[in-house]
C-alpha cells in the first residue's frame, strides 16, 4: 500500500516537472519587417495618467461634513465623492496652483491637509483633513 502511494506520488511529481521543458516558440523569419513599425514611429507620444499623491478624508465645517478627496501628481486634478462610495466628481485646474473646478458650482482650493470646498447645494465648507 505504501509503495503504491510513493509510486503515485513520484509520477505526479515528474508530469508536474515535464511540464517545465515546453519548447520555445519558434521564430519564423527574423528578417521579415515589423508591419506596424512605421505606425508606431509616427504615432503621437502617450500621456500616462498621473499617480494618486493623497488620499484624504475632510471634515469639513459648517455641518461636520466628510468630503473624500483624491489628490493626483501634477496639481491639476482632484477626485471629491460627498459619500465614501458615492459618485466621483473630477476637478481639474488649468494650471498648478489655480482652483480646481467642475460643472456645477464646484469647487476646490488647499491642499492635503486643509481646503476650502465649494460643493453644489452645500456652500463654502472648509475642510481638515
Amino acid at each position: 500500500m505504501i509503495k503504491l502511494t510513493l509510486s503515485a506520488t513520484a509520477a505526479i511529481a515528474m508530469l508536474s516537472l515535464a511540464a517545465c521543458n515546453a519548447p520555445e516558440p519558434e521564430v519564423v523569419d527574423s528578417n521579415a519587417p515589423d508591419p506596424l513599425a512605421e505606425q508606431l514611429k509616427n504615432a503621437p507620444k502617450v500621456e500616462l495618467p498621473p499617480a494618486i499623491k493623497a488620499t484624504k478624508t475632510f471634515r469639513c465645517q459648517p455641518g461636520n461634513a466628510l468630503l473624500f478627496v483624491e489628490f493626483f501628481d501634477g496639481d491639476k486634478l482632484v477626485k471629491v465623492r460627498t459619500e465614501q462610495d458615492g459618485p466621483v466628481t473630477d476637478l481639474k485646474a488649468a494650471e498648478a496652483g489655480q482652483p480646481f473646478t467642475a460643472e456645477g458650482g464646484w469647487s476646490l482650493t488647499g491642499t492635503p491637509t486643509a481646503a476650502t470646498v465649494e460643493v453644489p447645494g452645500k456652500g463654502k465648507l472648509t475642510c481638515k483633513g
